[in-house]
């Protein structure tokens, strides 16, 4: 997997009587950022995991791994790609609405997924689909995140039953 960002969310905490303020703020890099990792899909961890795929031509574009989580009744993507040639051809929008589709079929109350506060595309591309954040993680990869710009970002999306 593959992206690139000109911006990143950087987090601000302040600590008053009234309790503790978070805000995060959209910062330019000083560089663009590229990002490149390995992942594999259909994880031991995943419950019940559904693999979806995008084709053109009969060659596979674009994926999409969802997980039903039933403890909290939650439908997460854990995985949601598309190759770098067919990006702003609407087909990880095609992909999002399968697994808002799927969430639905399955009575699943919310759709929820996680990136990074480094991949300022895929968060203006979640929000873009009706993703809000709905919280963070600030040492979920290293203990460093915060400095290195890219701490846990949780987005969601309610499911409207009865679709």
């Amino acid at each position: 997997m593959r992206y690139t960002s000109k911006f990143y969310y950087e987090i601000e905490i302040s600590k008053e009587e009234t309790g503790l303020h978070f805000s995060l703020v959209r910062k330019p890099f000083e560089q663009e950022k590229e990002k490149v990792f390995d992942d594999t899909l259909i994880e031991e961890w995943l419950e019940t995991p559904q693999l979806f795929g995008a084709r053109d031509n009969g060659e596979i574009v674009g994926y999409l791994e969802l997980s039903h989580e039933q403890w909290n009744n939650r439908m997460r993507v854990s995985n949601i790609m598309v190759e770098e040639p067919y990006r702003g051809r609407g087909i990880g929008k095609a992909l999002m609405e399968k697994a808002y589709q799927t969430a639905v079929e399955e009575k699943a109350r919310m759709l929820i997924l996680e990136t990074q506060s480094c991949n300022d595309p895929a968060i203006a591309f979640y929000r873009a689909c009706g993703f809000e954040i709905i919280g963070f993680d600030l040492y979920a990869y290293t203990n460093n995140d915060i400095e290195n710009h890219e701490f846990r970002i949780e987005m969601g999306k309610p499911v409207l039953l009865g679709e």
